[in-house]
């Protein structure tokens, strides 16, 4: 069977402990999902350069942030890794050399959504890093590549934000209204989705001013473009989490298939 490809919107690292809607809902995906052999997660927290796949038997729970609360850190997701995967994802993403990589782990952008997922822990799960010297359509091409792994029993998602821009985020100032810019870019980016046209999300840089406040950098971003380039023509779409959350950070999560 051909397995579906998941884009989340991950938010705020304090989403891993809340129980709200957002969480809530990344608990029914988990429900709903046939069990996969294994996880592959492009996470928007390991952007660095090079492209790089977690080569670890027992990768560690990363805490890749600071001044929450102390139960944050205490979170742990114990996930096996997976160096056939890990092979596996080499071979397809060739000519491009992918360095299998013996010191990341699983950062909050993997499992801050997975430990509501798949609670358990128990599904084989690897990161591919996001390379920040390529350009956009670098990302989209390697997600194409890696479309391979959906008729192999592997789960893959893609983990970030489309709209993220921390500077106009209302910390502590809640609930607020989401900007005019974010609505407007997402209600573009859910349209294009839907009509299959790829192209102005890969060029997102080239759309102006909304999409330039929804992604001043690129690192939250660059994960959906994977997920886009995994899709088949004949996958449904749907977005199963919505909201803007502190008026400046898209929840939206994608699901084709």
């Amino acid at each position: 069977m051909r397995y579906p490809t998941i884009f989340f919107g991950h938010g705020n690292p304090m989403n891993a402990i809340e129980e709200n809607a957002f969480s809530k809902a990344w608990a029914d995906i988990g429900r709903t999902l046939p069990r996969p052999k294994a996880i592959l997660c492009i996470s928007a927290h390991w952007y660095l350069p090079a492209t790089l796949v977690t080569a670890v038997e027992k990768p560690r729970t990363i805490h890749d942030f600071g001044g929450f609360p102390r139960p944050l850190y205490e979170v742990q997701y114990p996930a096996p890794g997976d160096l056939d995967l890990c092979r596996r994802v080499r071979e397809l993403l060739a000519p491009v050399d992918a360095g299998l990589d013996n010191r990341w782990g699983l950062d909050h952008g993997t499992w801050s959504v997975l430990v509501h997922v798949f609670p358990h822990a128990d599904i084989p799960v690897v990161q591919l890093s996001i390379d920040e010297t390529q350009p956009a359509s670098f990302h989209y091409e390697l997600g194409q590549k890696l479309a391979a792994l959906r008729d192999e029993e592997i789960l893959v998602i893609g983990s970030g934000n489309l709209v993220h821009n921390l500077h106009a985020f209302a910390w502590g100032r809640h609930p607020v209204e989401p900007f005019d810019w974010a609505l407007r870019f997402e209600k573009s980016a859910r349209e294009w989705m839907i009509a299959h046209e790829d192209e102005p999300l890969i060029n997102y840089e080239q759309l102006g001013r909304d999409a330039m406040l929804s992604a001043p950098t690129p690192d939250h971003y660059l994960p959906l473009l994977y997920i886009l380039g995994t899709r088949r023509d004949d996958d449904a779409v749907s977005f199963p989490v919505e909201g803007i959350d502190g008026g400046s950070v898209s929840m939206l999560t994608v699901k084709f298939g």
